[in-house]
């Protein structure tokens, strides 16, 4: 594309990821975030939870002043406490919501536009219930959020049996959940990350075509799929072009060509589109972001 691509998306970038010792709400959050707003490559950050208020209030400043664009990933708030929003147990269903509402009044106090979750485990023999479990636990995120504003409820699309193994999903299942979420809800919608492709054994077409009515936000990323022995093995979110990795240039133009295809990449109304990188080992955290944006920019060249 020779036309800039930020006249076709947000280019946001993960600031837990990237910096995963900020992933608990604590660490260095005020000087990562800084750093990313003072990169005018990015459009857009996506934070999660901030522990202390005063931090909170200090990162809103700094959002305040850069013009950046910003949404909400509450995946630690579940992921580092092994809370299950489709919990079969009621308790632990109540428990998981918690911690969501308690997410979105820090999204609307960041000034976020989205909220981004994620379902949780689930036993094959138990599925149709936690599905249900799941549908009555989205209905109440989307109907708080709503008496609070306009910010969107996404839920993010992970892998069912590798790493995660999260309810949703493939891509037919994540049909069928849009869709009777949004009979009730029009602030619902999908996620769609690169990285967890390969995790559900889905080409960018087959991931993102079916849901394309439904698709609001999307990710970059890469994973290892090849070896469970393998460094980085899963979920991890290596660099673009790790060892034994599943995703670099080629992949990116595809799922990039997808999703200009479908019309989410647009002029009008720009999305969300964030690298979810993370250092691996000892790598450091600025080398990978500027390998990302290496990487993009390479693709959006040949795309």
């Amino acid at each position: 594309m020779n036309e800039s691509i930020h006249k076709y998306m947000k280019v946001g970038i993960i600031h837990f990821m990237a910096y995963p010792s900020t992933m608990k709400g604590e660490g260095p959050i005020v000087e990562t975030v800084k750093k990313i707003a003072t990169d005018d490559y990015f459009d857009a950050i996506e934070l999660t939870w901030i522990k202390n208020p005063d931090t909170r209030r200090e990162v809103k400043k700094i959002l305040e002043a850069s013009h950046m664009t910003v949404a909400y990933g509450s995946q630690p708030r579940h992921l580092t406490t092994g809370l299950n929003i489709n919990d079969l147990d009621e308790k632990g269903r109540e428990k998981a919501l918690e911690t969501l509402i308690e997410g979105i009044d820090e999204a609307y106090e960041l000034g976020a536009v989205g909220f981004a979750f994620l379902s949780g485990k689930y036993e094959e023999d138990k599925k149709e219930e936690a599905y249900q479990a799941l549908l009555e636990s989205t209905r109440e995120l989307c109907a708080y959020a709503k008496q609070k504003g306009n910010m969107k409820i996404v839920h993010e699309i992970f892998d069912y049996d590798i790493d995660k193994k999260s309810l949703i999903g493939p891509a037919s299942l994540a049909l069928r959940y849009a869709e009777d979420i949004k009979k009730d809800y029009d602030n619902f919608g999908l996620m769609v990350d690169l990285s967890h492709l390969p995790l559900v054994r889905e080409t960018a077409e087959q991931a993102i075509l079916p849901i394309k009515e439904h698709i609001v936000h999307a990710h970059m990323g890469n994973c290892v799929v090849k070896d469970p022995s393998l460094p980085a093995y899963g979920d991890a979110h290596p660099r673009f072009g790790f060892p034994n990795s599943e995703n670099d240039v080629d992949e990116l133009i595809e799922y990039l060509r997808v999703l200009m295809k479908i019309g989410f990449l647009n002029e009008k109304n720009p999305p969300i589109v964030s690298f979810e990188v993370k250092p691996f080992g000892d790598e450091d955290s600025d080398v990978v972001i500027a390998n990302a944006k290496r990487v993009l920019n390479r693709a959006w060249a040949l795309l």
